[in-house]
This record gives C-alpha cells, structure tokens and sequence, in this order.
C-alpha cells in the first residue's frame, strides 16, 4: 500500500528506541495521523537509551508528543497496552500500516505465534488477518535458530522484516545519520516520502 495516512507504530523493549522515536517524528512531519502503542519495557529502554520518560497514561503520553512536536490535536493518538476498544484491536477499523520499531524477540515470538495478549501483538494479528502492511524492525544480535524461524514465519506471512543494521555507503558522520539510515527504509517500504539521506546512485 502506497501513501498510507493512518499508521500504527509500535515501540517494544529492544534496543534501538532511538529508531523508533525518529520513524513517530517522521511519520508525523509527513502529515500522517500515527496511532502509537508502546510496552512497559520500552519506557525503560526510552529512559535508558534517550533520557526521555514516556507517560505511563495514554491521555498524559499524547499530551507529552502533542507539546514535543506541537501537533494538532487528534494526529496522535496512543492506546494502553491492554485498551481493547481501540481501533487497531479489530478488522473493522484497521489502520493502513504497522511498524514495529524496535521489534523484541518476545514481541516477534508472540505474533508468529498468534498471541495476542497485549494490545502490540493484537494490532499485528489484526493486520496479518486483514492482509495490511506490516514491518518488523528486530534489534538483537545475533539471532538464534528461534528467532530466524519465526522471521521466516512471518516473512512467508507477507510481513516485511526490515532488521535496524544500518549502512555505511554514505559516509555517516553521526549517530543521527546511522538511526536516519534505517528509518528512511522504513519510509520507503511505507511509501512515505522523505529527505533523510542520498539515494544510492544520487548525488551527495
């Protein structure tokens, strides 16, 4: 699906927040209304890795982004993680798209699974069911024989797993340039215009 306007991003407790919070800017600097879940665990790793405390409450965490980025009201909306009358938890209201960045292994495992205990894994149920686009960003390293399967799993599922390993071709001179790397992939695959990088053959 080209130009999606309604995107559900989900941030899990791996590693690699940084991604994830870049992709939320992005999509929102596009103009595109984000419905955004995060677990418990990726509050702590936003506090570990970024210094930024995520609002455990829904209604206190879109205030949060709403002042951060100074948004209208009503393009962000964040859901609790167990918020069951939230439109990514049924096919009759689903989003265009799904990101989750960053991707834990235990997330992965749930969704190749068919688990759904959280509302996270709910919303990916929702769109392997309803044939939406759906993207997995794994941070681990290195992965096990599990964690290959259950990629394989969901690759043959139709969900693009697009791994946060950034590349060097060109020539990152910062952090910032390493994380745009990997969101501007997202991006692509979502059909969201940007000018994080040079395209491959471009000019510099």
């Amino acid at each position: 699906m080209q130009n999606p306007q309604i995107i559900t991003l989900a941030l899990t407790g791996a590693s690699g927040m940084p991604y994830g919070i870049r992709l939320l800017e992005r999509l929102l600097a596009a103009d595109r209304q984000v419905y955004l879940l995060y677990s418990q665990v990726a509050q702590i790793v936003a506090q570990q890795e970024m210094d930024m405390s995520l609002p455990s409450r829904p209604q206190e965490a879109e205030l949060f982004f709403n002042q951060l980025y100074n948004l209208p009201e009503g393009q962000l909306r964040i859901f609790g993680r167990e918020e069951w009358f939230a439109p990514v938890a049924s096919g009759s209201n689903p989003a265009d798209a799904m990101v989750i960045c960053p991707c834990s292994m235990g997330a992965l495992a749930a969704i190749a699974a068919g688990m759904s205990q959280k509302l996270i894994e709910r919303a990916a149920d929702v769109m392997l069911k309803e044939s939406r686009p759906l993207i997995i960003v794994p941070r681990e390293t290195p992965f096990s024989t599990i964690h290959l399967e259950n990629m394989l799993k969901l690759a043959r599922c139709g969900v693009t797993i697009l791994p946060a390993n950034p590349g060097f071709y060109h020539h990152p001179q910062t952090i910032q340039d390493m994380v745009d790397f990997v969101v501007a992939r997202v991006l692509d695959h979502l059909g969201v215009e940007h000018a994080l990088m040079p395209r491959w053959g471009s000019e510099r």
